[in-house]
């Protein structure tokens, strides 16, 4: 078990980016950059115990910078998409930036990815964990309310990396975090994930636009392309998706929390990821706008290059009262856990 702190270089404004490498007594070793919380870095062990690094990213804080794919990124204040890029609450209409086509995405421009966190790391029974910490101004990206959140990624013994989210506010607001990481459990540089067997514990899904915003309509996987409920490669039927799989499934509910969303095999490797989550949601996209202009740690990503399992609350909720709320008012407390865990066969 291990701690490591170094510098990973500075930002255009001068601030300079901290790397911390987690490692536990398992393989598993992570490293995290201040910059944006991202996980620039996942090293697992394969069924030979062999380990390769499972995420895309860059090797310098200049590419996060100028990164427009949320490559392993914190995402908030809210995850996914805002139709028309506002929302009202309490009476009152709060407009944000329309950085989606007419939409709002991930939190606007200057979300929670492109923000500067604060750490402190800690070890717990052989666990290492590091909490990031960022307070989001009133009106910061045009919500409100004076947000102070946190997010800590733990190494546990067994061989799972632990998300907790938390955050409080001083005024009403609507909040929904995520982590895009973008996973290709054959290794960042091997290639596309067409081949990987993916399962989701999902019998639904929330129907999309055009746009990609919800319809408000929740409608079955059942029989359809999208139905991962018993295992299927992603390259099975993604030609029967239009623009491939950017979907949020409506996980199917259970008394276990942190609750089993969904699992991914690779089969050349063994790697196995498993995700449990106390979210509703779970947002499957298999890389589609990855372009070979995207390029990291001596790679070039592609389209399908990698997948993003994104635990979340459903898209647009701010503007659908029929799905669970993600308002948060003074005096409460936002929650939420994500486990992501690694084994072979």
């Amino acid at each position: 078990m291990s701690i490591e702190k170094k510098s990973f270089g500075k930002t255009q404004d001068g601030k300079e980016i901290l790397a911390y490498t987690l490692a536990n007594n398992s393989g598993l070793k992570a490293e995290i950059i201040t910059y944006g919380g991202i996980i620039t870095r996942l090293f697992v062990p394969d069924k030979n115990g062999k380990l390769a690094d499972i995420v895309l990213g860059y090797d310098n804080v200049q590419d996060y910078e100028k990164d427009s794919v949320y490559l392993g990124a914190i995402i908030g204040r809210y995850g996914n998409r805002i139709a028309n890029a506002k929302f009202s609450l309490e009476g009152k209409e709060y407009k944000l930036a329309a950085n989606n086509g007419a939409h709002n995405l991930h939190g606007g421009p200057k979300g929670f990815h492109k923000v500067v966190w604060q750490a402190q790391t800690s070890e717990n029974n052989g666990e290492p964990s590091i909490k990031l910490s960022y307070t989001a101004a009133d009106g910061e990206e045009g919500f409100p309310g004076k947000l102070d959140c946190t997010v800590t990624y733990t190494l546990t013994k067994n061989n799972e990396l632990k998300i907790d989210y938390e955050a409080k506010t001083d005024k009403a607001t609507v909040i929904n975090m995520t982590q895009h990481s973008y996973f290709n459990l054959g290794g960042f540089n091997s290639g596309d994930i067409l081949g990987h067997e993916l399962t989701i514990n999902a019998d639904n899904y929330t129907v999309p636009d055009d746009t990609s915003i919800p319809t408000g309509e929740i409608a079955t996987v059942l029989g359809t392309a999208l139905d991962f409920t018993k295992p299927h490669t992603v390259g099975e039927r993604i030609d029967k998706v239009k623009g491939g799989y950017d979907h949020n499934y409506v996980l199917n509910k259970s008394d276990k929390t942190p609750a089993f969303a969904g699992r991914a095999y690779e089969p050349k490797t063994g790697r196995i990821m498993e995700v449990y989550t106390t979210e509703p949601g779970m947002q499957f996209y298999s890389g589609n706008f990855l372009t070979s202009e995207v390029k990291g740690k001596g790679a070039v990503y592609n389209k399908n290059h990698a997948l993003c399992l994104e635990t979340q609350h459903y898209p647009d909720s701010p503007n659908k009262p029929q799905f669970p709320t993600t308002v948060l008012k003074p005096g409460a407390k936002y929650s939420t856990q994500t486990i992501y865990k690694f084994s072979a066969k």
